[in-house]
């Protein structure tokens, strides 16, 4: 299932992993971060024991924004000329040379100063698939601009992770690369209490969820500039 194609260009685009629509993958995901990015409305989120709605609410609030994803290749805008369907095209081209595969056992992990959910094993069918989508599609990316890069550049990145922001627009790609799917936005302040709640319950909320299929490579945007970004369209992986 996907959604029509925007009729207006957005103002960014993205790659992303995405469980298909109506899984429990789906569902329950898009209920932990309190919004469904297909249909476009917000979800009750799962009560976390010792964490009110409100905290809950604004530690939820940035992977709630960009919808349920792992990312592949991240928001960019298209370059002057490029038209959408190109993209798309594009991405169904790159699409068609990849398997479906199922994925690692996910565990909930604190990465830097966020959770996420973190495969357990092997990536390399993962990685594949995401070093594609930032090679292939780069041609068809605008440029960043000076304050976006000034504003990625300002995070003390490792020499290697600004060489990639220079070439590819974007610092974790390739062997920088690690998939995961964000359950939290950052967690610098809040007390340790907070954070153990809410690593508990996010156990707890996709401990019993079956095995997770890689089967898509899901196209996401951005409308406007710090609009919600909203499923476009699941590109089926070759069977």
């Amino acid at each position: 299932m996907s959604n029509p194609a925007p009729r207006a260009p957005a103002h960014r685009y993205a790659a992303y992993f995405a469980p298909a629509e109506g899984t429990a993958w789906w569902e329950v995901g898009s209920r932990w971060i309190g919004r469904c990015a297909a249909q476009q409305h917000d979800l009750p989120q799962p009560i976390v024991p010792g964490v009110s709605s409100l905290v809950q609410q604004r530690l939820t609030q940035a992977p709630r924004r960009y919808g349920w994803h792992a990312t592949l290749r991240a928001p960019f805008a298209l370059a002057p000329g490029v038209e959408f369907e190109v993209l798309r095209e594009r991405l169904h081209a790159l699409c068609g040379r990849f398997e479906a595969f199922t994925l690692p056992p996910l565990k909930v992990q604190q990465l830097d100063d966020f959770l996420a959910l973190v495969p357990e094993g092997d990536t390399y069918e993962i990685d594949a698939v995401a070093a594609a989508c930032v090679t292939e599609l780069h041609a068809l990316a605008a440029p960043l601009g000076p304050v976006e890069l000034q504003r990625r550049r300002a995070t003390s990145l490792k020499p290697r992770e600004d060489q990639l922001l220079l070439r590819w627009g974007y610092p974790f790609v390739l062997d920088a690369f690690r998939f995961h799917m964000s359950l939290t936005g950052t967690l610098r302040g809040v007390p340790t209490t907070a954070v153990e709640a809410m690593k508990g319950a996010a156990v707890q909320h996709f401990g019993a969820l079956p095995a997770c299929r890689f089967d898509s490579v899901a196209l996401f945007a951005e409308p406007h500039p710090g609009a919600d970004f909203v499923l476009v369209e699941h590109v089926r992986l070759s069977r």
